[in-house]
């Protein structure tokens, strides 16, 4: 058998598809090594996943603390809501008995009731501090433009000395309690004078319209 034979007969061919199938397994090795993700990638991907879940809870569990302390500041300053607008009938219970007590009356009051009369007066005035203890303040608007969500208008007062829609009487006290109205002012306001800024009509006029 000659070279040539050896080089171009059976051997040959058969030496050469075994050349061509490695080399054909050699390059998918090397598509298959390329086509895997690179672990650092998947490191950096995954870290970042976890930074911004980390981020997103810690801002939850900030807005739940601050939610959480708003609620119980309100809890505590409103708490006595109820039982101090119970105290406050009688509040206005001491303040008529002491309405009720003409001028005249008590320059003539012998000393029993000068004494009943003060002690009436005492004890208003410390049922009132107590109440400022525990965050309930009365409201002064006497001289103040007309505040639908502190006072209610109960009538209009003719004066054109003072700008429309300012609070000249008040029937009943009003009081607030923390940034909350505990019980409006029961008010008269003036009417015909001139009118206040930003104002066109009067406050009858607006609850009508």
């Amino acid at each position: 058998m000659t070279d040539d034979t050896t080089k171009n007969g059976p051997d040959a061919t058969a030496a050469d598809a075994a050349a061509d199938a490695a080399a054909y397994v050699e390059n998918d090795t090397v598509q298959e090594e390329t086509a895997q993700p690179d672990p650092l990638e998947l490191l950096k991907a995954e870290n970042s996943e976890l930074r911004d879940r980390y981020l997103r809870l810690a801002a939850e569990m900030d807005n739940l603390r601050r939610r959480t302390e708003r609620e119980v500041k309100d809890a505590k300053s409103y708490s006595v809501a109820g039982f101090a607008r119970d105290m406050l009938a009688v509040s206005d219970n001491l303040r008529r008995a002491l309405d009720a007590i003409s001028p005249e009356a008590k320059d003539a009051a012998d000393a029993g009731l000068t004494t009943l009369i003060e002690g009436v007066e005492m004890t208003e005035r410390a049922m009132l501090s107590a109440l400022e203890r525990h965050g309930v303040r009365k409201l002064e608007p006497v001289g103040q433009k007309f505040d639908p969500n502190f006072h209610q208008a109960m009538f209009e007062v003719p004066n054109p000395d003072v700008p429309n829609n300012t609070v000249v009487q008040v029937v009943q006290a009003g009081f607030s309690i923390g940034e909350r109205v505990l019980r409006p002012a029961m008010v008269g306001v003036a009417k015909g004078g001139p009118k206040a800024e930003a104002e066109t009509n009067s406050v009858f006029d607006e609850k009508d319209a």
